[in-house]
């Protein structure tokens, strides 16, 4: 068990790569400055609740035996020293976490190498990338993974509807994650299915994209290209299978959502919009590379 400190344990990236860690069976702790400023007192009363000891962001929680542990959570059971510390990319230099674990010789590493490190070990990889849609996209595959009872782990983005949190921490083989392009991590990401759906200038130029893209998609068994996105499209090779919103039939606008047929079953959605149609399509190819049927 290795015991990983997260400076900003509450922040969106952060918060589902602690419930994962956690269901993992490492020891997790952390610190927060939205915590220390009294904001959203649920969300850490409730990583309290699940057995997180959280510190002020004030270094305190990187001295070991010395900390001064007085949530009810860290008394119970011996608070070790962190073996590492993981911050946020954009993390200064200044917080006072970042001096403390500097001045005790704690290894700082980066949430999105973790989070790296630990999908890469899985059996069976699926990583979710493009400008758009991958929030949405990687919640759709883990829902469509958990209901087939293969008790996925999967990290997203936002808050997944269907299970009222950001991570699944389940027991299978099976990762399900969202690959980020505008800090460069995509490229530490080795998917077994790589799911790409769209390719546009946003963080990074479109050459740059290109380059970053390319590699995440061709280095895949299996990669999941929208056909509906030029630039996507052009980075297809002998391993893709594509996805258009062409391949749908009998499309239907619904005030509340958009339903088609799909190889002739249909296909319900409660979210609206051309755009999530396209989005269900990459996660039912993926589901299918997985091995689960289309029905």
């Amino acid at each position: 068990m290795t015991h990983y400190f997260l400076s900003g344990i509450g922040g969106s990236g952060m918060l589902p790569l602690a419930l994962i860690l956690k269901g993992q069976g490492h020891q997790v702790s952390g610190s927060d400055r939205s915590r220390d400023q009294g904001r959203t007192p649920e969300k850490f009363a409730k990583l309290e609740a699940d057995g997180f000891c959280l510190f002020p962001q004030d270094g305190s929680g990187l001295m070991g035996e010395q900390a001064d542990v007085t949530s009810p959570v860290c008394m119970t059971g011996e608070f070790n020293r962190p073996d590492f510390m993981v911050v946020s990319a954009a993390i200064e230099d200044t917080v006072p976490d970042v001096v403390a674990a500097k001045a005790a010789g704690i290894p700082i590493i980066k949430r999105a190498e973790l989070l790296a490190q630990v999908f890469n070990t899985f059996d069976r990889r699926i990583a979710v990338g493009g400008t758009s849609g991958k929030t949405t996209t990687t919640g759709m595959i883990g829902f469509i993974a958990e209901r087939a009872g293969l008790d996925p782990v999967v990290m997203c983005g936002g808050v997944m509807k269907n299970f009222g949190t950001t991570a699944l921490t389940g027991k299978g083989k099976i990762f399900i994650t969202e690959s980020d392009e505008s800090d460069g991590s995509i490229a530490l990401y080795n998917p077994e299915i790589a799911v790409l759906n769209n390719v546009s200038v946003d963080h990074k130029e479109l050459h740059e994209l290109r380059t970053l893209f390319g590699d995440f998609v061709s280095k895949a068994r299996v990669s999941i290209i929208n056909r509906d996105n030029a630039e996507a499209l052009a980075l297809a090779g002998d391993n893709t299978q594509t996805f258009s919103v062409g391949d749908a039939k009998d499309i239907q606008y619904k005030a509340n959502g958009i339903a088609a047929t799909i190889d002739g079953h249909r296909l319900e959605l409660s979210l609206p919009g051309i755009h999530n149609l396209s989005n269900a399509l990459a996660a039912i190819a993926a589901a299918s590379a997985l091995g689960i049927s289309v029905a």
